[in-house]
Order: C-alpha cells, then sequence, then structure tokens
C-alpha cells in the first residue's frame, strides 16, 4: 500500500516455426498436481511435446508491434490478427494458400473459424470461393456454415450464387431448417414403414382371418386394413399414428378404414374382446360429419366380425 506498482513477467514456452511450416516448442517443465497450468519455474526452457497447455498459453491477443519472416509478410501477415490464434494463424499462412488468400482479403473472423473447423474448411471451400468472388459479407459465419449444411440436405446447388450468397441470412437459414425437419420427418417414416415390414408374417398371424371383411349402408363403405403397409397409407393420409404406433400388432384390436367414393373419412380401431368401437379418428384425430354414422354401422356388423373370430 502507498507503493507504485511492478510488473514481472516469466517466460513459460516459446514456439519455433520454419518457412515450411514445421513447430517445435521450448518450454518450462510442467508440474504435477490439481492445476495443469503450474510449472517449474526455477527450470530451463527445453525442447518439450507440445500439447494443450502450452497452446491454450498461446491462444491470446498479439501485441501490435511484431516482427515478421519475409515469407510471413509476403503471405499477407500484416495489422491485427483479429483474435486469432497466433501459432495456428502462422502455421496455416505458410501451409494453406486458402489461409493467406482469406487472410488478404480481409477475412480474419471467418479464417478464424475455419482454423477451429477445419473440416469445415475442406468440404465447404470451393463454395466460400463463390462468396468471395461475389464479395458477399458474411454476418456471421457459424449460421453460414449451418445454412449451406441444410442446403445440401435440402438437395441444393452450393455451388449457386443464388443460394450461397442469400439478402437475408437468418431467414433463409430458418425456412431451410423447416424444410431439412421435413425430409427428416419423411424419412423416419418410410424407415419404420421398411422396419414394419418385417413383422408383415406376425400380422397376418393376428389379422388374416378378417382380411375381405368389409360393409356399407351404400355411402359409407367399412373394410378391414390387410396389410402393414395399409396402415402407414392410412395414417399418413389422415395425419394420425396407426402406423407409427404399430395398432396392426395389437392382438386384441382390428383396424378398419371407412371411405365415401374410395376416399378415407375416418380409421376405426374396434375391441376384439368387447366388438365396441375403441375410437374413430378423421384428419389429424378429428371427428367428422359422418362420426356417428360409421360407429353405428360398425357396431351395426359386429356379428360378421364374431364369426370370423370362430371360422
Amino acid at each position: 500500500k502507498g507503493k507504485k506498482a511492478e510488473y514481472y513477467s516469466m517466460e513459460i514456452a516459446r514456439y519455433w516455426v520454419d518457412d515450411n511450416g514445421k513447430t517445435e516448442i521450448t518450454a518450462l517443465k510442467r508440474t504435477l498436481g490439481h492445476y495443469a497450468d503450474t510449472f517449474v519455474l526455477d527450470g530451463c526452457l527445453e525442447l518439450r511435446r507440445d500439447n494443450y497447455v502450452y497452446r491454450r498459453i498461446a491462444d491470446c491477443k498479439v501485441y501490435p508491434y511484431y516482427s515478421a519472416t519475409p515469407k510471413l509478410r509476403r503471405n499477407g501477415l500484416q495489422g491485427s490478427l483479429a483474435d486469432i490464434e497466433p501459432t495456428r494463424l502462422i502455421e496455416a499462412l505458410l501451409t494453406d494458400s486458402r489461409a493467406e488468400t482469406m487472410f488478404k482479403a480481409g477475412r480474419k473472423t471467418d479464417l478464424n473459424y475455419f482454423l477451429q473447423h477445419s473440416m469445415y474448411f475442406d468440404l465447404y471451400w470451393n463454395t466460400y470461393k463463390i462468396v468471395l468472388r461475389n464479395g458477399y459479407h458474411i454476418a456471421d459465419i457459424s449460421l453460414w456454415i449451418d445454412y449451406i449444411r441444410l442446403l445440401e440436405r435440402c438437395g441444393k446447388d452450393i455451388h449457386n450464387a443464388h443460394y450461397v450468397c442469400p439478402l437475408d441470412l437468418k431467414a433463409e437459414h430458418d425456412r431451410n431448417q423447416e424444410r431439412a425437419r421435413i425430409i427428416q420427418e419423411r424419412e423416419e417414416r418410410e424407415e419404420q414403414r421398411k422396419k414394419a415390414k418385417e413383422n408383415e408374417e406376425r400380422f397376418k398371424e393376428l389379422k388374416s382371418k378378417f382380411f375381405g371383411l368389409s360393409f356399407t349402408d351404400e355411402l359409407i363403405v367399412v373394410s378391414v386394413l390387410e396389410s402393414v403397409d395399409d396402415y402407414y397409407k392410412e395414417g399418413n393420409a389422415l395425419h394420425h399414428c396407426v402406423g407409427q404406433c404399430e395398432y396392426y400388432l395389437k392382438p386384441q384390436s382390428l383396424v378398419f378404414s371407412a371411405r365415401i367414393d374410395n376416399q378415407r373419412v375416418e380409421t376405426i380401431e374396434l375391441s376384439l374382446e368387447t366388438f365396441k368401437v375403441l375410437q374413430s379418428r378423421g384428419l389429424c384425430n378429428k371427428a367428422t360429419e359422418y362420426h356417428d354414422r360409421i360407429i353405428r354401422l360398425v357396431q351395426k356388423n359386429a356379428r360378421q366380425i364374431r364369426k370370423r373370430m370362430t371360422a
């Protein structure tokens, strides 16, 4: 207290990079203990194996007045490093022409992202070159990468500037995210459908005695569903879960499709124990104007179903 503050520093590690980008490190020896960043402070800087601790310490802002080798200057190293990890940037500028191109173009934020996500650098470099050619500014590189991945998922051309350089990145991202969700749901339904076909034999054992069962009141025709595929078609058409929830494997119920002029109206589940209608669902699980009439028609013909049980 009352004294002028004193400052001191201690060198922990020193990175050495040659003109070919090969890197070595001389550093103090680390000590074992609870903390990762502890060192033998009275030791010497010696050649060490690089690891995440030294990398983490070196991942910091660089003093703005620095010198660079002729090759690094030629490859664009000047001005602010824009918070890019210095060792990673220097290695990239010496070994990767893509990094040189981006740094010279002032795309430092984008370059920082790609250096941290090298997989996307390799996957989408040709796409990013379209951005450079069109002078398109990417406000959020992480969001842009997500958007490009969504375009791929939706089968769009990621080498077309119309898609790659959207006027409203956020809006286009959200729109394609919804498209990708619909595609994902469709694929999941198809996968469930393929898996369900493996249960076709089991379904036939349970329900084949009812195949061909149908009745009508001159307007509505009610027919039993006769295959696993029929259950999925019924569910997809009326947007309910009769297929996904595997009603075809329920041993104590029977499912019918009620139609008018061969158009699906409602799907009916009948108990094979009480011979009462358990539920009858129209589009999006809603009842239609024919709901009560359909239930009466099924109940009226319960005797036919009983006969099939004992046949």
